[in-house]
């Protein structure tokens, strides 16, 4: 609470109302002016500690639901849902639909769920244990300070003992928690890609892993044992439901940890802007994949050094997404579920390991750069499947003109490919490519 401002002006508002209280009687209990109160109710005030106390001492409820996800995701979820031509003749602004949410957040958040019902996209339609987990994800953008301090602590700590990241994290793990790395057959561990021997003590991986799959697994095996207290507060915090969902968030902050500790975040953001966030160059220099440097890219929001606001998306050959982080980028190419195929996301199937570019632009104007580029997780055995999903990253055109990739590009007036957020929610005409009628 002392490190971050808490705005919750509708919160407080409706506490007031609730309890039949004008403003002038409720800063008369809370022991302030009733222009500071409503100061704080526009969210022109954060509440400051000794305010939330008296607020819990005298209105008996939970202080902890103050922190709870915006209303329908926030402005910029609702923004992009009333860009779809339903409601291009309503001149809504950002101030609008501030007020709208501070003064009414629960009919904020009910046209959220009926949209999204009815046009078939959003969290609506995912499996409520995972739409609950990306939501608390979604809420931190995905960015979260104190576990990358800690990594980014721990990273300089081992570079001191050796340039070797996966020898020194195996170090670590031998020396402070005795524990070994042990490298097994395929043979000998057939069903899985790593498994915890604490009865032999041993992390033991498997030799389909990649170099980098291999530090990835190690550092985080490190971020269970060593940040273990901030990963549970971040758990505990979210209160979930659910047990799937918190194992779910437990796992990406475990690989959020890891990513960090492998790209430090100071070390990674200088290299990004040397390199004109070059991700064939960041994966050399920080011994990482394709995929963990794309989903490092959506992370980097640190107050005072911000990176690019990348979005991330994994599809498979089907087009189902099995990642997707949006990141600060507030892109409804994620939000979505449903996709385009004129999107050249699609077409990195079509060529294996090479990157795709591609310029696209939206019904409403705005146009995003992209990314993508094949990725198989492990290698697969003679006569197997072999698993290959095509990892697109992003941001919006205005800001993209720093990549490498984006040079020759006109990215303000040159061609782009016009795309839709799926079929059904796509009134262009005469697209090729129609499977649906717009809802």
């Amino acid at each position: 609470m002392a490190e971050q401002k808490l705005f919750a002006g509708a919160a407080v508002r409706r506490i007031r109302r609730a309890n039949g209280l004008t403003q002038t009687a409720m800063a008369e209990a809370l022991a302030v002016s009733p222009s500071y109160l409503n100061l704080i109710e526009r969210n022109q005030r954060p509440l400051t500690a000794a305010i939330l106390l008296r607020l819990a001492e005298r209105f008996d409820f939970d202080a902890r639901t103050l922190t709870g996800a915006a209303p329908g995701g926030g402005v910029e979820a609702i923004k992009r849902r009333l860009s779809d031509p339903l409601f291009a003749d309503l001149n809504l602004d950002r101030l609008q639909l501030e007020d709208w949410i501070a003064a009414a957040p629960d009919a904020a958040e009910a046209f959220a769920r009926a949209y999204d019902r009815l046009s078939g996209t959003g969290p609506a339609q995912e499996a409520d244990a995972i739409a609950a987990a990306r939501t608390e994800i979604e809420r931190w953008r995905n960015h979260f300070a104190d576990l990358d301090a800690q990594a980014e602590a721990l990273a300089d700590e081992l570079r001191l003992g050796s340039a070797d990241l996966y020898g020194a994290i195996a170090e670590r793990l031998r020396v402070k928690h005795q524990l070994g790395i042990r490298i097994l057959p395929v043979d000998v561990l057939p069903d899985r890609l790593k498994r915890l021997d604490l009865h032999a003590r041993q992390l033991q991986l498997s030799e389909l892993l990649d170099p980098a799959s291999r530090s990835f697994a190690a550092a985080s095996e490190l971020a269970t044992l060593e940040a273990r207290a901030e990963i549970d507060g971040l758990v505990k915090g979210a209160g979930f439901a659910e047990r799937a969902s918190e194992r779910l968030f437990r796992r990406h902050l475990n690989s959020y940890f890891a990513a960090a500790l492998m790209m430090p975040y100071a070390r990674f953001l200088r290299a990004c802007e040397a390199t004109g966030y070059d991700i064939a160059l960041l994966q050399r220099r920080f011994g990482a994949g394709f995929e963990q440097v794309a989903h490092r890219l959506t992370t980097l929001q640190r107050v005072g050094a911000r990176g690019l606001p990348f979005f991330m998306i994994r599809i498979d050959r089907a087009g189902q997404s099995s990642k997707r982080y949006a990141g600060a980028s507030a892109s409804p190419l994620v939000e979505t579920d449903a996709r385009c195929p004129l999107w050249q996301l699609h077409h990195a199937f079509d060529r294996p390991g090479q990157l795709v570019r591609n310029l696209v632009e939206l019904e409403d104007g705005s146009r995003w750069f992209t990314l993508a580029r094949t990725v198989q997780p492990q290698a697969g055995r003679d006569g197997g499947y072999s698993t290959i999903f095509a990892v697109g990253v992003g941001l919006d055109a205005k800001l993209a003109a720093p990549l490498t990739a984006a040079r020759g590009i006109d990215l303000t007036s040159g061609e782009a490919t016009p795309i839709g957020l799926g079929c059904r929610a796509c009134t262009r005409p005469d697209c090729p490519q129609r499977s649906a009628p717009p809802a």
